[in-house]
């Protein structure tokens, strides 16, 4: 196999790693451990002799559909697949979006060290799925909000108290709506949005007509102003940050501007855990 042959040689190394009885093959008589060329192909329901050239590097550029055949019939994870088109088409496959709302305790775990600064993990669809004691403080309390209904948008424009806490509440609606809509497209989840997109159009005018202007907007990082029934006027610096292994989710970090902010953060924060604790005595 020819040194500049790198799809065949990955191709050939993920088969190698496969046990045939796993898959119901007889593995007797085999030379070579994993699984034959012909049962990759016969797994792919594509022809063996293509599936030949494409290791021995002969027949030219598979195509995207033939390389997610092959990727399932090798039982390739994400970051496999995505190796895999980066080397046959020179480009990451098209995303496929999957709705999983599961967040491990290592991350709840990295929110938790955050604090004071409010921080929460949201889908692409802007359903927020994790969150820590300082966003609930300052935010949202989203325990309080049934799972179905923790989405940014339905929040922003549906809840009268989350919109009464922004500064300039036309402004933070419409960078949401142009940043949500990129997110969503991004993603591959615009037919997964589209009974969000309905019930928002049709309970708010304001959201009709701001989805139909068609703005799209980066998330990336910025500066939000809250006025917060407790503490007043706040600022925080909030920067959006991936997370690797997990395309579907994103972490948004809000730092308070000034230290003294921070403090006033801590202070509510430990106010309502006293609160709390009275309540349950």
């Amino acid at each position: 196999m020819a040194d500049d042959n790198r799809l065949g040689a990955y191709l050939k190394a993920r088969r190698t790693k496969l046990n045939p009885a796993a898959f119901g093959f007889p593995q007797t008589r085999r030379r070579t451990p994993g699984l034959r060329r012909e049962e990759v192909a016969q797994r792919a329901n594509i022809s063996p002799t293509w599936y030949t050239w494409l290791e021995q590097g002969r027949g030219g550029a598979p195509s995207a559909e033939v390389l997610d055949r092959i990727a399932h019939a090798l039982m390739l994870t994400e970051v496999e697949r995505e190796h895999l088109f980066l080397l046959g088409l020179g480009r990451p496959p098209e995303i496929r979006f999957k709705r999983e709302n599961d967040v491990t305790p290592r991350l709840q775990r990295v929110l938790d060290a955050l604090q004071p600064s409010p921080a929460l993990i949201r889908t692409a669809t802007w359903d927020v799925v994790a969150w820590n004691r300082a966003a609930a403080a300052v935010l949202k309390d989203y325990s309080a909000v049934p799972p179905a209904q923790r989405n940014i948008l339905r929040l922003l424009f549906l809840d009268p108290q989350a919109r009464a806490a922004q500064y300039d509440w036309d402004s933070v609606a419409r960078f949401v709506v142009g940043a949500f809509r990129v997110d969503a497209m991004r993603a591959g989840a615009e037919a997964e949005v589209q009974p969000l997109v309905d019930e928002l159009c049709r309970s708010s005018p304001e959201f009709e007509a701001m989805w139909r202007d068609q703005d799209v907007r980066s998330h990336g990082e910025g500066v939000k102003r809250l006025k917060h029934p407790a503490l007043g006027e706040i600022a925080f610096e909030f920067s959006t940050f991936a997370i690797d292994g997990r395309p579907d989710l994103g972490m948004i970090v809000y730092n308070p501007v000034s230290k003294a902010d921070g403090e006033r953060v801590q202070a509510l924060m430990r106010h309502q855990a006293q609160s709390a604790t009275g309540a349950r005595e």
